[in-house]
């Protein structure tokens, strides 16, 4: 998505290492031990490591930072290098040092802005959704610059709420048309399913997008390039896939993006080499599951075991939405599936969170419950293949499930080899009902009224 709210575990080993500074305390007996008090500063400012332009940007400014005594900012550019390095790394440990960061830099100046948009942006990507729209709308109060509308647009988007997101979006794009402007009209055109409109919109973004940012111009060239996928020129999407990695080498949604072309062209042992590299990189349970499924097509059932059991072992910390999707699709465990879901639904409100619920509950056999959940995220107007899938599934009628499938065909490499199986077990399915209701409409003219009943009819539902 083109907020970039991402999976939020701690897992950086520089954020382990910081929050580990402190000393093991002993319990007395039939006594808690106290609490230690973390100190935002000492964490922010624990050694670092690495040897990428990333990592020398945030020894940079922890240097500059120690030698001017907590200047506000020195500090605020380590915590922009933080969020820098996690996106680039795809490491969101990163963005719980970004929030100790601006922990510090409000302990250093209270109230300062500064500080409540660095935060805000951290806990947006670690899916603190309600606590950084408050600190957002504050920020809209105080001050209302453009980045700050920018921050509350993709708060409210991930929650649901399109109308205030667009309406905030549109105020960014009025006190500063940029590349974060357009990438983020492109986004909202293509929940809208405007796919000419989210195309335009993303060229602008790239076309724009500062050379001293590498990394967000590479992820311009990701997402224009799903766009050109979805819109059926898969050559253009490999190119553009060569040139963020020429931006940003190895970059993991780079990495995807090939893979994932190459799997939907039938050429998983091509595919792997890409799909490993990021799944190692950026060991998100998306990443996994594409990286499973590519290992099965290839006949290296071991190596997908693995994969998968990763994506077990992260899944419900890193991403409790993919992890409830891979638990639904393949039967594993309906209930923890819902589950998580719900769960994740409390958080956010939007069109895939609601999929997911969608597809949790179809899974635990609550299917007019599933219906009337995944009419809700189909009402924006997206077009997914895999909202369309599973709304084929759903249907409630064989001609539903018809023109649910018409929809998915021409996108369905951009699904997993399994949902792939799916949809044309699917239409074989339903081409079988057809040709049998055919028969016994030869043999029997009067039945014409009559209606195949091998789908349930589609009835009003309570809500999730």
């Amino acid at each position: 998505m083109t907020s970039r709210s991402f999976p939020r575990s701690l897992s950086s080993r520089t954020a382990l290492t910081a929050l580990a500074v402190l000393p093991l305390l002993g319990a007395a007996p039939l006594q808690a031990a106290p609490v230690p008090t973390l100190d935002p500063c000492a964490i922010a400012l624990s050694p670092h490591r690495g040897g990428t332009a990333a990592d020398r940007e945030i020894l940079r400014w922890q240097t500059h930072t120690r030698e001017a005594d907590r200047s506000l900012p020195y500090l605020e550019r380590l915590g922009w290098a933080y969020v820098a390095k996690a996106r680039a790394s795809l490491d969101y440990g990163y963005y719980t040092l970004a929030e100790q960061t601006a922990d510090c830099l409000q302990a250093t100046a209270p109230g300062a802005p500064e500080a409540l948009l660095l935060r805000a942006h951290a806990l947006h990507n670690l899916h603190r959704f309600r606590e950084a729209e408050a600190l957002a709308r504050e920020l809209v109060a105080r001050r209302g610059l453009a980045y700050d509308y920018g921050l509350l647009g993709d708060l409210l988007m991930e929650q649901g709420q399109l109308e205030g997101a667009v309406s905030a979006y549109e105020q960014m794009m009025a006190l500063r048309p940029s590349p974060e402007a357009y990438a983020r009209a492109a986004h909202l055109r293509w929940l809208h399913g405007d796919l000419e409109g989210a195309i335009e919109a993303m060229r602008m973004a790239l076309r724009g997008a500062d050379p001293r940012a590498p990394e967000a111009a590479a992820w311009y060239a990701v997402r224009l390039g799903h766009y050109l996928w979805q819109a059926g020129d898969a050559s253009a999407a490999a190119a553009l896939a060569t040139e963020a990695l020429a931006l940003q080498p190895d970059y993991p949604p780079a990495l995807m993006l090939r893979g994932r072309l190459l799997l939907g062209q039938g050429r998983a042992e091509e595919a792997l080499p890409s799909l490993t590299r990021a799944a190692a990189q950026a060991p998100l349970p998306e990443y996994l599951w594409m990286l499973a499924e590519a290992l099965g097509v290839a006949g290296r059932a071991q190596d997908a075991g693995r994969a998968e059991a990763e994506l077990m072992r992260r899944g419900a910390t890193d991403d409790p939405r993919t992890l409830s999707l891979y638990l639904a699709s393949t039967h594993r465990d309906p209930a923890s599936a819902l589950r998580l879901a719900r769960r994740e639904l409390a958080a956010r409100r939007d069109a895939h969170t609601l999929d997911a619920v969608a597809w949790a509950l179809y899974a635990a056999g609550q299917q007019q419950a599933a219906r009337v959940t995944l009419a809700e995220a189909l009402s924006c107007g997206v077009a997914d293949a895999r909202l369309y899938l599973h709304a084929a599934v759903l249907a409630g009628t064989p001609a539903e499930a018809h023109s649910w499938l018409q929809r998915a065909r021409p996108l369905a490499a951009m699904l997993l080899p399994s949902e792939q199986a799916r949809l044309d077990g699917l239409r074989q399915a339903l081409d079988r009902a057809a040709s049998t209701a055919n028969q016994h409409l030869v043999a029997h003219p009067m039945a014409a009224n009559g209606r195949p009943g091998d789908l349930p009819d589609l009835k009003q539902s309570p809500q999730p």
